[in-house]
């Protein structure tokens, strides 16, 4: 029997709703992540370890790379996570000076993996042992170095991905400047390039501050505002020229200092943060640590109408057409 419209006349058998809460899991260590019955795909956000920062004239480290990814297909089953570790500190105590070591990678590991590299090491900077900043998800900064700063920074977004997940470190004066340059370039982040050395006002020495380490990128996923990502900042040349130590970057960063101890070195735990630079004199002093990164899954809350039975063809077309035919 058809009606007025041309529609098969039926009637609905029965009509089942399926409601889901959304859900936000935060991974501040490695661990499996299960899916909610309804879910197939969530936004995550995947941030890895921050490198280490340079002792004894050092740079400031690189924050873990960082990436966020919308509608990523999630499966029902059991999706490893691994959370990256920092990056180990640069550490003069046995007399001279150390580089930092790279930050640990992040994955989720589902079908299609999402992995964020981990932050590039700061260099170290006393005479006759220079190395420069390291490549990462955001790259170490420049140290000391003869001739081009430039090549003496390290790459962010190493490897590649698009969008990016991270800059480069920042640039020194050159060793060939005038006199000597004691300010080292702040770790690359990973909304920002790490900031340069720079002279401060009325000093005959070029490159004597520490660079800033670069901005992080800011984040909702977690239901709050939250920035992730700051580079670490860059030593500096205080004594005997009044440079200044870099500051970290926002989202985590070490601030530079001249003092071993001082805790403001560090990353910030589950920000991927870099660490910091170690500036001038003790020359035995250590640097900061990398901050751990972290991994957060957002799940959307669902509501869907399931039916069974026989539909009026009109009806079918509407529900179809407002997306609540399942």
């Amino acid at each position: 029997m058809a009606n007025s419209n041309g529609g098969i006349v039926g009637k609905v058998n029965e009509v089942t709703s399926q409601t889901q809460d959304a859900v936000i899991t935060t991974f501040n260590s490695s661990g499996t992540f299960t899916a909610a019955s309804l879910t197939t795909q969530a936004t995550i956000l995947v941030v890895a370890g921050g490198g280490g920062g340079g002792a004894a004239f050092g740079s400031g480290a690189g924050a873990g790379g960082y990436r966020e990814i919308a509608d990523h297909p999630v499966p029902a089953s059991g999706v490893p996570v691994t959370v990256g570790a920092g990056g180990a500190k640069g550490d003069g105590t046995a007399g001279g000076a150390a580089r930092g070591a790279k930050g640990a990678d992040s994955v989720f590991g589902a079908a299609s993996p999402i992995t964020s590299t981990g932050g590039g090491e700061g260099g170290r900077g006393s005479s006759g042992v220079n190395t420069a900043g390291g490549a990462g998800g955001s790259g170490g900064g420049a140290n000391l170095s003869s001739g081009s700063a430039d090549a003496n920074r390290g790459a962010g977004n190493t490897p590649p991905t698009s969008p990016s997940q991270g800059n480069p470190g920042g640039t020194t004066f050159p060793n060939g400047a005038p006199v000597h340059t004691g300010g080292q370039a702040g770790g690359g982040g990973a909304g920002a390039v790490g900031g340069d050395s720079s002279s401060s006002s009325g000093s005959p020495y070029p490159g004597n501050n520490g660079g800033a380490g670069g901005a992080g990128v800011t984040s909702s996923i977690s239901g709050s505002s939250v920035t992730r990502g700051g580079g670490g900042g860059g030593g500096g040349l205080e004594n005997p020229t009044g440079g200044s130590q870099g500051a970290g970057g926002s989202g985590g960063g070490g601030t530079a200092s001249r003092t071993a101890t001082s805790p403001g070195l560090h990353g910030t735990a589950n920000t991927g943060g870099g660490g910091a630079g170690q500036g001038n004199p003790p020359i035995g002093g250590t640097a900061g640590t990398g901050g751990s990164g972290v991994v957060i899954v957002s799940e959307a809350a669902i509501d869907q109408k399931i039916a069974s039975g026989i539909w009026d063809m009109n009806a079918v077309y509407d529900n179809r057409k407002a997306g609540t035919w399942v």
